[in-house]
């Protein structure tokens, strides 16, 4: 470049640095608005003023021209001229600010002047005009005089500037609860500050001050500030329990947390703070300092405040120091945790039922409740057990809508909303069609708990509504009888007391019951009342009733299909097929709200079960209310192994899928009525699409397709004008019309979905039971973690995915059910807190009880885990012998062989000891030979030795033996044993015979031991190989049912078939 060239360019650049320095920094200013902090956006560059083009403008936007102009937070993102339209070029268009930026043309946008815009698209914003607000001088933080920081200022409000509405925002912003009242001040004229200039108008449910519209005084005179006075009650809460519904009561006043004393706190002011946190009803209230001291201030107030119908938080306050309150008496409260549904129009305990979705309360229609799902509402109400269910007026209608849920629970969840829940095409119902409920009520307080339905399970009693346990040494069934009777559970089939590892913990109510078996009520019985008893000292005690009879379906993909499962004295068994059909079916699906059945299925369809077979031979009309009332064998008495479980499928049962695309794109398909359908679009939104894609395990986006590239449909159409919202989880649970196979009115209403997500993602560790029907129960059972497939943390495969089990009650009974279910013969130890690493995925079940005699785990008591009582560090483990047993009792199945894989780990030291072993006796067989030999040949010429001639007379002198042991009376050979066992395998023992002392000397008794041990080694190669005959029983002896297998319970008493 030459000389001349660089100084012309230079000479440019020193120009143009002097125009841009010219034009001025670039500026921003808010016009025509109502005060300085309101107005049109208007930006000066390069020395012009113009405007902002509305183009995505939001709150971020305003929020950048807000803090810019020192104006504090945006309350308004305005587009469309608020303030009427500007002049000169529309600067920046399409502005994407984050909120932060120091001017708004740091914001990403398209360009200076990249875009010309009408005027009318001229956008505007509202400030809040201040950056905080306190009240001062009051006796506390929740009363003073109003001030407000504008700037770096703070300023006085005036009296006439604000109202009551205007008060209440300002208090509930401050968490001081709800105002009281707007005082007049100190006078004006004492007031050294600024004045603020503009005057509040609030509708009163604005979150911030700063929110509501603001306008200039028509009048300047102002002669008192504002003095607020607001109720203190910020807000209450639970602090240090195990949930968010249980712990110790603690309000919010003036910012602050202290623990509330409870001079005047009783239940019912705990079961109104546990409904008013949305936890359900209290369940009781614990002594002492059971959630700990609260570090903070005491705030002495009554909850029990009420305006207007509903709960107030506008209760007097006051501040106590510490020493005020006594120790222990703070306020402390255990809630159900059930929120979301509840009992109007009634009593307590009885009344029409409400749930909640989402913020709105509406009635439940009566066409799917049922007297489970009744039961399990009115124990989350701690209100007993369901009566009656009957529709009728007995009470007034409720409001709102009607909600058409419908809950299928199994009778043993602690909250209506644990059961399975469906709402997709469910029926209309109008006002006159709502659920309702009359619970037995706390008069009845009584239970039965831990077992599979209300009807069987550990006695407990409530007593000043805290459960307790039944302590007894004389148990006996015509205590059980009364039990029974009061719950409507039939008569009692047994009492019993509980294990070891089943006793309860906690209070006891009631010990040494003595019935005579005719009264109506427990309490009527002898008792004693021991409320502070201490544990241990008496056993606790159970009872199974007749009621406790429940039919399941197990090992289907989803409810309303599976192997047909009953539940009968205290067990869970399985039905034979023989002349299972349609009809017996029938009663299964109606008896579990199914609908009806669209197959009976044999041969085990939906995978063996295990453990007793209660049914065979079932003879159904198909009118019958319950499987127990069609004909059959009698209980357990059957010719039928386990291959020939019955199963059915229902016409409730749903299933759903995307079809002619690949797993996760495709026209959306449902299956109802034995039938695939297609899904109508009308009115469908993206978020229906969504709940598709997640129900499908299709990742958490989807769109509706509009193309139709994936073709018509051919068979019925059944769902129309399906609405999901954000709490769905499933399609089941949205909202619908009813059950129509013409709902659409022609093809093109089809729904087609593209999902985001793939299946198939998961590791394949995880796909070793996907959605199969012929998933054994052993492969359902995994340990992971420990050194071989005999030890580690215990998991179980449901619901599509492995999941741990939580170690509350895990001990040696549960983990031998485990080994032996997995072949590793009996447990060396029942590990807990993750002793072999912490798990992911669910925790699927907690305080498992098996008594150690069941063949799988799923027939040992449990409980879903429902709540947030276990995490990962409490994964329950094992660590088992690796011997498999080889005999078991009469009642007990001989235990599966571990694979060959796992006995080669310890086969190598064994193969050595074999060999060795067999050279020993080789070398030894030769030497007794030689020994033999040389006896003979001192026994003289007179006779040439003949090993055969010798033997036989040997054996003349055995049957000399023992005839002359016959007739002395001496003790006979046992006959050999005729244990057939379950498994197929028959337990054969020999029986010892008599030694031959005559023939037997020193050397004889050493070889004989030699050729003992050799035996014993040949036959624990034997036993090692993993190829073990069975012998298959015979036809006769399938046709004789093996008595009932032991419970395990401590039985006292079993009423008489």
């Amino acid at each position: 470049m030459t000389v001349k060239e660089y100084l012309s360019t230079l000479v440019l650049w020193l120009f143009l640095l002097t125009i841009k320095a010219s034009l001025g920094d670039d500026e921003l200013k808010l016009t025509n608005g109502t005060g300085p902090c309101s107005g049109r956006v208007e930006i000066k560059h390069e020395d012009q003023w113009g405007t902002v083009c509305d183009g995505d403008w939001n709150r971020e936007d305003a929020e950048v021209v807000c803090k810019q102009v020192g104006c504090g937070s945006a309350v308004q993102a305005l587009n469309r001229a608020p303030f009427g339209e500007g002049s000169g070029p529309t600067w920046l268009y399409r502005l994407e600010c984050h909120g932060n930026e120091s001017a708004l043309w740091n914001c990403p946008h398209a360009g200076w002047g990249a875009f010309t815009c009408p005027h009318y698209f001229d956008v505007g914003v509202i400030c809040s005009g201040f950056s905080g607000l306190h009240l001062s001088g009051g006796d506390t933080a929740c009363s003073g005089h109003l001030k407000i920081k504008q700037g770096e200022t703070w300023t006085t409000v005036c009296y006439s500037y604000i109202d009551f509405n205007s008060a209440s925002v300002i208090c509930n912003e401050l968490s001081c609860g709800q105002a009281v009242d707007v005082l007049r001040g100190a006078h004006i004229e004492e007031v050294h500050e600024f004045i603020w200039q503009e005057e509040f108008h609030c509708v009163g449910n604005e979150t911030h001050l700063g929110h509501c519209p603001r306008i200039l005084p028509h009048s300047k005179a102002c002669s008192h500030d504002a003095y607020v006075l607001c109720s203190g009650y910020g807000g209450y809460r639970l602090a240090n329990g195990s949930t968010r519904c249980s712990g110790r009561v603690e309000l919010l006043h003036g910012g602050s947390w202290g623990t509330l004393c409870d001079y005047s706190w009783n239940f019912p002011a705990a079961n109104a703070l546990c409904q008013h946190l949305d936890c359900g009803v209290a369940l009781s209230i614990p002594n002492g300092q059971s959630f700990g001291k609260g570090n903070g201030s005491f705030w002495n107030g009554t909850f029990s405040c009420y305006k207007n119908g509903s709960y107030s938080g506008g209760c007097s306050v006051s501040v106590l120091d510490q020493n005020e309150c006594p120790a222990g008496n703070d306020a402390r409260v255990m809630c159900s945790g059930c929120p979301g549904s509840r009992l109007v129009n009634g009593t307590t305990c009885s009344g029409i039922v409400e749930i909640r979705h989402g913020d709105t309360w509406g009635t439940l229609c009566h066409s799917h409740w049922n007297l489970k799902a009744a039961s399990v509402l009115c124990y989350q109400l701690n209100c007993g057990y369901a009566k009656s269910i009957q529709t009728g007026n007995s009470f007034v209608d409720g409001n709102g809508p009607i909600w058409r849920d419908a809950f299928y629970c199994e009778g043993t969840e602690t909250c209506l909303w644990d059961c399975a829940q469906v709402t997709l095409g469910n029926p209309t119902c109008s006002a006159k069609e709502v659920a309702n409920v009359v619970c037995s009520g706390l008069a009845e307080s009584l239970r039965l708990s831990d077992g599979q339905s209300r009807c069987d399970g550990r006695v407990e009693v409530s007593l000043n509504g805290v459960w307790g346990r039944v302590l007894d040494d004389d148990w006996n069934i015509k205590d059980a009888h009364v039990v029974c009777r009061q719950l409507q559970c039939g008569i009692a089939k047994r009492a019993y007391y509980l294990p070891r590892s089943e006793r309860g913990f906690g209070p006891v109510g009631l010990r040494s019951v003595q019935c005579d078996g005719n009264e109506s009520q427990l309490g009527l019985c002898k008792t004693s009342h021991f409320p502070a008893l201490p544990t241990g000292v008496a056993e606790d005690v159970g009872v199974i009733c007749s009621e406790s009879w429940q039919v399941r379906l197990v090992n289907g993909t989803k409810r309303c299909a599976g192997r047909v499962e009953f539940y009968h004295d205290g067990i869970w068994g399985t039905i034979c097929d023989d002349h299972w059909d349609l009809s017996d079916a029938n009663v299964v699906c109606r008896q579990l709200g199914c609908g009806y059945a669209i197959k009976a299925l044999g041969s085990a369809h939906y995978g063996e079960g295990s453990g007793q077979i209660w049914l065979d031979d079932v003879n159904c009309t198909g009118s019958e209310s319950n499987l127990w009332a069609c004909p059959s064998r009698p209980w357990g008495h059957h010719n039928c192994q386990h291959k020939e479980d019955a199963g059915v499928l229902c016409s409730e049962f749903l299933a759903l899928r995307l079809v002619n695309g690949s797993d996760c794109a495709g026209r959306l398909e449902v299956f109802y009525n034995g039938t695939w359908g297609s899904i109508c679009s009308n009115r469908m939104s993206q978020l229906t699409a969504v709940t598709v894609c997640k129900h499908l395990n299709c990742g958490d986006g989807g769109e509706i397709e509009r193309d139709f590239e994936y073709g018509r449909g051919s068979g019925p159409t059944w769902l129309d004008y399906i609405e999901c919202t954000e709490q769905h989880s499933s399609l089941w649970q949205c909202q619908s019309d009813p059950w129509n196979p013409h709902s659409c009115d022609n093809r093109a209403e089809e729904t087609h979905i593209s999902c985001t997500g793939r299946k198939g993602m998961t590791p394949a560790t995880f796909t070793e039971c996907p959605n199969s029907t012929s998933c054994s129960d052993r492969e359902k059972l995994r340990v992971v973690g420990g050194e071989d497939l005999c030890s580690g943390r215990v998991e179980i495969w449901n619901q599509g995915s492995w999941g741990t089990i939580c170690d509350d009650y895990w001990d040696v009974a549960d983990a031998n059910v485990v080994c032996r279910q997995l072949g590793c013969g009996s447990a060396v130890s029942a590990l807990s807190e993750a002793a072999f690493g912490e798990g992911t995925g669910p925790i699927w079940l907690e305080k498992v009880h098996c008594k150690g005699t069941e063949l799988s785990l799923w027939d040992c008591p449990s409980k879903p885990l429902l709540s947030k009582n276990c995490d990962h560090k409490e994964d329950a483990a094992v660590d088992c012998s690796g011997v498999t047993e080889t005999t078991a009792s009469s009642t007990t199945a001989a235990s599966p062989r571990r694979s060959v894989t796992d006995n080669m780990r310890v086969s190598t030291p064994v193969i050595l000891c074999i060999i060795l072993a067999a050279l020993l006796c080789l070398i030894l067989a030769i030497l007794a030979g030689q020994i033999q030999r040389a006896r003979a040949q001192q026994r003289g010429s007179r006779l040439s030795y003949d090993p055969f001639n010798e033997a036989v007379y040997e054996e003349i002198d055995y049957k000399l033996m023992k005839e002359q042991q016959g007739m002395s009376g001496l003790s006979e050979i046992p006959p050999l044993p005729e244990n057939n066992l379950e498994g197929g395998y028959d337990d054969v023992t020999e029986a010892p015979g008599p030694k031959d002392d005559s023939i037997s000397g020193q050397n004889d008794q050493e070889i004989t031991g030699v050729s003992e041990e050799c035996d014993r080694n040949k036959d624990s190669w034997k036993d090692w190989s993993p190829n073990v005959p069975r012998n298959r029983p015979s036809q006769a002896q399938r046709d004789l049912s093996p008595a009932l297998e032991d419970m395990g319970y401590d039985d006292i008493e079993e009423l008489g078939q």
